[in-house]
């Protein structure tokens, strides 16, 4: 399989090159997802317009990206989602889609493979009873089917974005075999992170220790994977350090191991105001940099600080288990994300693989705990508490 364009090489590392961007282009959504992080729904208040947008597709373009992933909600929602597509294209940018896929219609997404879309991320989250109870609509586990089975039919790259929450695991075999029979190529499966309506609903989220039964189990799926021509993509907020990475991180990828965030370095996300930040899942409190109606893309991604803690490769954030692990000058703490927020503070990440078979080896795992619930808008986090066991309890 061809790499992505959208591998980060070490020169672009070394030129903070912003190679990949994920772009909400609406938080529309139709959709009520028990998990979603950014409490999709309703539109945000003064999204950008179609000529604000060809603008920032301008500056894109100047910065090097390589490929822009278009996100919502659901950005098919907008009206002038093609046209975005085809400003993308021209300017020599992929350009792919990751979407629900309910009511997305076999007419619409036609015309955005012949303006340029090149491939699609279809969200499916465990088996039809599973996925439509999380995704809050019934019948959206079918039409996420269809949309890959018309993909297929149009020879358009596919994946499947599978996020792995606390019930899932005993379905992943089966949803391989079902993802496989409608063509799809890649699979990339992430966490659930406690973000927005997964800490409303945080009997969904995996727990720490249970990375010791989850990371055999996915490294099963890769080599079965392997068999189907499947390939299966770790997120970011899976591995580090433990026996697997080499299956998925290997020399043909990045190197063989998880070379630490990469936010703010080589990735920006976008909000559909126009806000900017490292990555598209951080919280707009504590990571928002700028916005492109006030200053350009180049001014905000070359002049402003607080988009540049990853580029010095600094492990003065780590604390706890992290400031003092093995792999701390590379990993960093992992998914800047997860960790901030859980503790709304980057740099000590429980959901490591590495972490937990430490633990494990003096018999402790670690478990999270609600201390305090979200506030309703978009990307808001909780707060949880970091509790640290016996390996084995009775109950």
């Amino acid at each position: 399989m061809d790499k992505p364009n959208r591998l980060v090489s070490e020169e672009d590392q070394e030129r903070c090159v912003p190679v990949y961007v994920v772009w909400e282009l609406t938080l529309a959504c139709n959709l009520k997802c028990a998990h979603c992080g950014s409490r999709a729904g309703q539109p945000r208040t003064q999204e950008l317009s179609t000529e604000e947008c060809f603008s920032l597709i301008e500056q894109l373009s100047r910065l090097g990206t390589r490929e822009v992933t278009i996100i919502g909600g659901e950005a098919f929602l907008r009206s002038d989602w093609l046209d975005i597509i085809a400003a993308i294209r021209e300017k020599g940018m992929d350009c792919t889609l990751q979407t629900g896929g309910f009511h997305l219609s076999e007419k619409e997404l036609g015309k955005a493979i012949d303006v340029g879309l090149q491939g699609i991320g279809v969200s499916i989250d465990g088996q039809k009873n599973l996925h439509d109870k999380l995704r809050g609509v019934p019948g959206s586990f079918s039409e996420a089917l269809r949309v890959l089975r018309y993909c297929k039919s149009r020879n358009v790259v596919t994946s499947v974005n599978t996020q792995i929450t606390s019930q899932i695991m005993p379905q992943l075999h089966d949803l391989m075999k079902q993802i496989v029979s409608v063509g799809v190529k890649y699979w990339q499966v992430q966490l659930t992170v406690a973000m927005g309506n997964a800490v409303d609903n945080d009997e969904v989220l995996l727990q720490p220790y249970e990375l010791l039964e989850l990371m055999p189990l996915l490294a099963q799926l890769y080599k079965e994977g392997q068999e189907k021509d499947l390939l299966l993509i770790p997120g970011n907020n899976i591995g580090y350090f433990g026996p697997y990475e080499v299956l998925w991180r290997g020399p043909n990828l990045d190197g063989g191991n998880y070379a630490g965030c990469l936010a703010g370095q080589n990735a920006i996300g976008i909000e559909a105001d126009g806000t900017i930040k490292g990555c598209p899942s951080l919280p707009r409190q504590r990571y928002a940099v700028g916005n492109i109606r006030d200053l350009s893309l180049d001014d905000i991604w070359s002049t402003n600080e607080a988009l540049k803690f990853n580029r010095q490769k600094s492990v003065e954030d780590l604390w706890g288990f992290c400031s003092s692990c093995y792999y701390a000058h590379v990993c960093r703490g992992g998914c800047t994300w997860t960790a901030d927020a859980l503790f709304e503070r980057r740099g000590n990440n429980p959901y490591c693989h590495y972490r937990s078979l430490k633990l494990a080896e003096i018999g402790l795992r670690e478990r999270v705990v609600k201390i305090a619930d979200a506030e309703n808008y978009p990307f808001a986090t909780g707060k949880f508490k970091l509790v640290e066991e016996p390996l084995y309890i009775l109950k």
